[in-house]
């Protein structure tokens, strides 16, 4: 006998997911989100929307309203301090869909390794392991930044399949609308939506990269050792499923310079030195793998055979958890020196 362990995230700020593909419903539960806070549920539920299925052509066809429901720690408006719950109905489950991967494991995914440890899995739509479960991130990342409003993160796609955007090209002026595809040159919009709607009739998939910025972060979030900021945002974003490799500032390039190179760099280190954040904006990236679902069986079933742009509100929802947790510790540390 086992139980599923590893659905919580975060110290001071923290969270607790729950919740199958094709349940009744998936949600969170907020703690330590401090009273006071203004909260606007419009703003809550236009994040939904960005990460939300049906809304993206090229995208997967299950269509959910992910209409947020609070539950608890809300009052005329504000935060009360206590423990916050939210939940999203699922009103869209087509299970016989999944009927062919019930003795199929993709590879990947976790169907195997799900089954193996637990003896026992929910193969409709992924069950437990499905992006679905990343709405209830998408939640805890809305009201992290109340505690950080003046700090703004992005994040976009720098490569998906054959669209590239190098460095040197990413663009300064992030307010911009990069919607629907959340692609780093807007202009690519078209041809992306349709490499996209070739993918899906071929029961192809494609994978990519983010690239991540914060601006205006708080200076010395991140503990020494094992708490480093970098180490943190390494654990969170990675804890996103189709998330398979990690990076801030120069990454890997930093195999190929030499130290005087590196200096003259100013995003080098990408707002992070020592593992504690330095004023400067902090630069990370990510690296998406294809979806796992290919093939006749992706045909038969509702998948995005590109998963990053409705991902990048999950990006982004991540950072900021991980951002509002260090504040606070950053903050107790203050209070108690």
């Amino acid at each position: 006998m086992h139980t599923m362990r590893g659905n919580s995230f975060g110290k001071l700020f923290s969270l607790t997911t729950f919740g199958e593909s094709h349940g009744a419903a998936i949600g969170v539960v907020l703690d330590g989100v401090p009273s006071g806070l203004h909260v606007n549920l419009d703003d809550l539920q236009a994040q939904l929307d960005r990460r939300a299925p049906g809304k993206i052509a090229g995208t997967t066809s299950r269509i959910e309203a992910d209409k947020a429901q609070v539950l608890s720690g809300i009052f005329e408006g504000k935060t009360l301090g206590t423990p916050i719950a939210v939940v999203v109905h699922n009103n869209n489950q087509k299970s016989q869909n999944y009927d062919a991967l019930k003795d199929h494991y993709r590879p990947g995914h976790a169907d195997k390794s799900y089954q193996l440890k637990y003896g026992i899995r929910d193969h409709r739509g992924g069950g437990r392991a499905s992006g679905r479960e990343t709405l209830s991130r998408v939640v805890a990342g809305y009201f992290a930044s109340l505690i950080l409003p003046q700090t703004k993160v992005t994040a976009l796609i720098t490569r998906l399949g054959p669209f590239e955007i190098l460095s040197q090209d990413f663009p300064k002026d992030l307010s911009r609308d990069f919607s629907p595809y959340n692609f780093a040159d807007p202009q690519k919009n078209e041809e992306i939506k349709t490499f996209l709607q070739k993918l899906q009739k071929e029961g192809e998939s494609v994978g990519g990269k983010v690239r991540i910025v914060i601006e205006q972060c708080p200076v010395g979030l991140g503990e020494p050792a094992f708490d480093k900021l970098k180490a943190d945002m390494a654990k969170a974003l990675m804890s996103i499923g189709a998330i398979v490799a990690f990076s801030y500032g120069l990454g890997e390039e930093m195999a190929a310079l030499m130290g005087s190179e590196v200096s003259k760099n100013s995003d080098a280190f990408g707002g992070m030195e020592g593992g504690i954040s330095n004023g400067d904006p902090i630069i990370m990236t990510v690296t998406f793998k294809p979806t796992s679902t290919i093939g006749e069986k992706a045909r038969e079933g509702r998948h995005d055979p590109c998963i990053m742009p409705r991902a990048i509100p999950v990006v982004e929802a991540m950072v900021k958890i991980v951002l509002a947790d260090h504040f606070l510790r950053q903050q107790a540390y203050k209070n108690d020196n």
